[in-house]
């Protein structure tokens, strides 16, 4: 995008600021659950390898940028090069092995000196900054993945694997003998514990959910239409019948 392009559309953004009703009355407050939600039609275009449907999510999401920070210039505190010159300065900063003379042996030594600049730059903790709106698997391998930056980590994946058996023992015994609280805290450990042997494993448990949550959608909508070619719903099948069909999807192309 040339300097010139940017800009036009800055000034388009502008102009609905000032001429459109429901622009007018939005803040950063109200549109930020939109632009989370661009955020994720990002994610979804990705994960779908749509690059047709990725530009245009991805024009959405900058029209997000560009909105919240139009509307924090209003107030008179900060326009689009101060948020420009903000990325680039940390950038620049945060890689010194590119704009500077530092030599790195690898992209972990990358991560572990851009964790340790963090800290330097005014953390007063390592975890600080992972934002607790993400999505609780999402959030636990950051949070895991930082601390093993740091050497707070297992040294086997056996160990790991270890974990994950001793936290889904202790879930079923608190299902025996806890309250729902408890048994809340240990299916947590559970999660908790399976992420973090997901990482081992090079893995990001975030995604590999929602492919099992495709799968799964793309599975039983199967079923579903199964069932409707003999002209009923799926509440007038049963068990039995759905669970053959779902047996069937398992065989199709594109269903595993």
């Amino acid at each position: 995008m040339t300097q010139t392009k940017f800009n036009e559309f800055i000034d388009i953004v502008k102009r609905l600021r000032k001429e459109c009703p429901w622009d007018k009355e939005q803040t950063n407050d109200s549109i930020k659950a939109n632009t989370i939600e661009e955020a994720y039609e990002v994610v979804d275009a990705i994960d779908h390898k749509n690059y047709e449907e990725l530009k245009k999510e991805l024009g959405d999401l900058l029209l997000h940028v560009v909105f919240h920070t139009v509307i924090v210039e209003e107030q008179n505190k900060f326009d689009i090069n101060d948020v420009i010159d903000a990325i680039q300065t940390k950038l620049i900063r945060r890689h010194p092995h590119v704009f500077g003379e530092k030599k790195v042996n690898g992209s972990e030594e990358v991560k572990k000196n851009w964790e340790e600049m963090k800290l330097h730059e005014g953390r007063e903790n390592l975890l600080d900054g992972i934002p607790e709106s993400l999505p609780a698997l999402q959030r636990a391998h950051r949070l895991q993945e930082k601390a093993s930056k740091v050497g707070f980590d297992w040294e086997k994946k056996e160990d790991v694997w270890g974990k994950v058996i001793e936290e889904i023992q202790e879930m079923h015994k608190s299902e025996k003998t806890g309250t729902k609280e408890e048994l809340e805290k240990e299916f947590g450990d559970v999660f908790f514990a399976l992420v973090n042997y997901a990482r081992y494993l090079g893995i990001n448990p975030e995604n590999a959910l929602r492919k099992t949550n495709r799968k799964f959608i793309k599975r039983f909508s199967f079923v579903e239409n199964k069932i409707k070619e003999s002209g009923r719903n799926i509440s007038q099948s049963n068990l039995t019948e759905m669970d053959k069909f779902w047996e069937e999807s398992k065989k199709l192309p594109g269903f595993n």
